[in-house]
């Protein structure tokens, strides 16, 4: 078995993280040959979400995981990363406006950058989930310049998913108005 990783998950408390971690312990992610530390970040309010989290992935004993470290401090965090996915984001809440939600969220960007830049390895990949994500990846990178940009990726799945439903919606309505009027001629 080879050396473990440190693989990062902000927002580690949140539902996104949850439905992410196990599939992390268990070796569908990185691997089932590579085991992992995996390192557990959220906000201190979410400390106690965050220890029951803890527990149970410590219920599960998945033999991957070598060490799981939940904390509020980014100097731990951050600290020698292999990987960090950072799925921690400010949520749009009613009556915000967008641009309240994006100075908010890059701020907390900007903290994760600037930490990946003082504590991580250089070589660290970094996977932004957390939306806006293209928004939140540029301004971790830009808070990390001795990390190579190429080393930034964000998941845009769901804005490819809203594209090719409109791209599907425009596509079958286009087709049915065909349908419609071609037979409007018979009757």
């Amino acid at each position: 078995m080879s050396e473990p990783i440190r693989v990062l998950v902000t927002g580690a408390a949140g539902q996104i993280a949850y439905s992410l971690l196990y599939s992390i312990g268990n070796g569908s992610v990185f691997g089932k040959d590579q085991p992992i530390i995996l390192v557990l970040l959220d906000i201190t309010p979410m400390m106690g979400v965050l220890d029951g989290v803890l527990m149970e992935l410590q219920d599960c004993a998945l033999p991957l995981l070598k060490d799981v470290i939940a904390t509020d401090k980014e100097e731990v965090a951050f600290k020698d990363l292999d990987v960090a996915i950072l799925v921690g984001s400010m949520p749009r809440r009613d009556g915000m406006e967008r641009k309240d939600l994006l100075k908010a969220n890059v701020k907390i960007f900007k903290c994760q950058g600037t930490a990946l830049e003082k504590y991580a390895k250089k070589s660290v990949k970094v996977i932004v989930v957390g939306n806006p994500a293209n928004t939140n990846c540029l301004t971790a990178s830009k808070s990390a310049p001795s990390i190579p940009k190429e080393n930034f990726s964000c998941l845009t799945r769901l804005d490819h998913n809203r594209a090719k439903a409109q791209f599907h919606l425009r596509s079958w309505w286009r087709q049915a108005l065909e349908n419609f009027a071609s037979r409007r001629s018979t009757y």
